[in-house]
C-alpha cells in the first residue's frame, strides 16, 4: 500500500475520533446541586439556672498545730528521785499530775533555815518593842517638851525599830522564796496534756533550763489554713454572739473514706504568708485526740496536711453554676430561641466546685454544658433531650 493511502486512512480515522468526542460533550447530561448542602443545628445537652441564695464551701488545705504546747523545764536543781509511770511518750496526763520528783531535802531544810531566821527577828522586834516603852516612860520623867520631832524620835529608839521591821520583811520574804523553791522540786502538768517526748528519769541530775520534756494540750487543736484575701469576707470569726464559721476536715490519703471532723473558725492572723500573700486563718477543733469523750473519729498528728471545707457566708439572688461550665474569658453558653449566645458573666464568688453569677444569668436561661467544636455567636443548636446530662449546679443550699 502506498504512503498516500496510509496517509488518508490515518486522517480519515482521526476525523471520525473528532467527531465522537465533539458528541459525547454535547450529549453528557448536566450534574445539579440539588440539595447538595444542608446546615444542620448541633446537638448539645443542658441545664436551667437558677436564681437563688447558697451558702458556698470554700476549699483549702492546712496544717495541724498544738494550741498549748510547752517544754517541761526545772526551776531549781538536783537529782530525780521519782518519775510518774504516765510520763513516757503517748501517755496522757492530767492537769496537775505530778510527773517528776526533784530531791526535796536540801530545799527543805533551807526553808527551816529561813523560818528560824524569821523567828529569831520576830523576837528583836519584841525586845525592841520593850525599849520603846521603857523609853516614853523616861521621855516622861525628864519632861523634855522642847525637843523637836527628830531629837524625840531618837529619844524613842525610832530607827531602831524601823530596822527590826525591815529585817522581818526581808526574813518573811526569804521564808516565801525558799518555800516557793521547795514547791518547784514537784514538777506537775500545767494542763490536761499528751506527752510527746520525755528527757529524763530517776538519778538524772536536773537544772534550770534543762529540756525535760514536751508536752501539748489535749484540749483543742489548730489548723492553719491560708487562703485568697478576696474570701475572707464570706468568712466569720467568733464574736461575743455566734461562733465561727463550721468546717469539715478530711485526710483522703490517712483516715478511712467517709471519715471526717469538725471544727470551727477561731482566729485570722493579722499577717499574709511570706512567700504565697495568702491570708492565714486558724480553726479550731475541740478534743482532738478523742481524750475527753469515747469517739471513732479519726484522731489529728500535729504537722499533718488536711483538706479543710469552710461553710461561708449565704451569696445572695445569684445563679450557681459548675465551674465546667465557665468558659474562657468568664463567659457561658446559652442556647435561646435555637441559637447560641456567649454572655459575659460577673462572677460573685468561686468556692472549689461552683461559680456564683451575679450578672450575665437568668433564672430560667437554658445554659450549654456540652463542650463545642465550633463556638460563634447565632450558631443553631438543639436539645439532646435523648440523653440528658446530670448536673449538680443548681442544688441549692438556702
Amino acid at each position: 500500500m502506498s504512503t498516500k493511502k496510509i496517509l488518508l486512512i490515518c486522517a480519515g480515522i482521526l476525523l471520525i475520533a473528532a467527531a465522537v468526542v465533539v458528541l459525547i460533550f454535547n450529549t453528557e447530561p448536566t450534574a445539579k446541586s440539588e440539595g447538595s448542602v444542608k446546615q444542620s443545628a448541633m446537638l448539645v445537652s443542658l441545664t436551667t439556672a437558677e436564681r437563688k441564695n447558697y451558702i458556698p464551701n470554700i476549699q483549702a488545705t492546712g496544717t495541724v498545730l498544738p494550741v498549748e504546747d510547752v517544754i517541761i523545764s526545772p526551776l531549781v536543781s538536783g537529782p530525780v528521785i521519782k518519775r510518774s509511770s504516765n510520763f513516757i511518750p503517748g501517755s496522757y496526763v492530767k492537769k496537775g499530775e505530778l510527773l517528776l520528783q526533784i530531791n526535796p531535802a536540801d530545799y527543805r531544810n533551807a526553808l527551816e533555815l529561813q523560818r528560824g531566821n524569821l523567828n529569831q527577828q520576830q523576837t528583836n522586834l519584841n525586845i525592841e518593842m520593850g525599849r520603846q516603852e521603857v523609853a516614853e516612860l523616861d521621855l516622861a520623867l525628864i519632861g523634855m517638851d522642847s525637843l523637836s520631832d527628830n531629837q524625840r524620835n531618837l529619844v524613842l529608839r525610832q530607827p531602831q525599830l524601823n530596822a527590826v521591821k525591815a529585817t522581818i520583811q526581808s526574813a518573811q520574804a526569804n521564808v516565801d522564796q525558799a518555800a516557793l523553791n521547795l514547791s518547784r522540786t514537784s514538777i506537775r502538768a500545767p494542763f490536761d496534756a499528751h506527752i510527746l517526748s520525755q528527757n529524763v528519769t530517776v538519778g538524772s541530775q536536773v537544772a534550770p533550763g534543762d529540756n525535760l520534756g514536751r508536752l501539748v494540750g489535749t484540749d483543742c487543736y489548730w489548723v492553719e489554713v491560708t487562703i485568697p484575701v478576696s474570701k475572707l469576707r464570706w468568712l466569720t470569726f467568733p464574736n461575743e454572739n455566734k461562733q465561727g464559721s463550721t468546717v469539715i476536715l478530711r485526710n483522703k490519703s490517712s483516715w478511712p473514706a467517709n471519715a471526717s471532723r469538725i471544727g470551727f473558725l477561731d482566729k485570722q492572723i493579722g499577717a499574709l504568708e511570706g512567700q504565697t500573700r495568702l491570708a492565714r486563718i486558724l480553726v479550731k477543733i475541740p478534743d482532738p485526740l478523742n481524750y475527753q469523750t469515747e469517739s471513732d473519729k479519726p484522731d489529728l498528728m500535729i504537722g499533718s496536711f488536711v483538706e479543710v471545707n469552710i461553710e461561708g457566708k449565704p451569696v445572695n439572688d445569684v445563679v450557681r453554676l459548675n465551674r465546667d461550665y465557665i468558659r474562657p474569658n468568664n463567659t457561658a453558653w446559652v442556647m435561646k430561641d435555637g441559637k447560641l449566645e456567649i454572655r459575659k458573666l460577673e462572677l460573685e464568688l468561686t468556692d472549689s466546685e461552683y461559680a456564683y453569677v451575679k450578672e450575665g444569668l437568668e433564672g430560667g436561661d437554658k445554659i450549654v454544658i456540652t463542650n463545642l467544636s465550633t463556638v460563634a455567636e447565632g450558631v443553631a443548636l438543639r436539645e439532646d433531650t435523648n440523653k440528658p446530662k446530670e448536673d449538680k449546679s443548681n442544688n441549692s443550699e438556702e
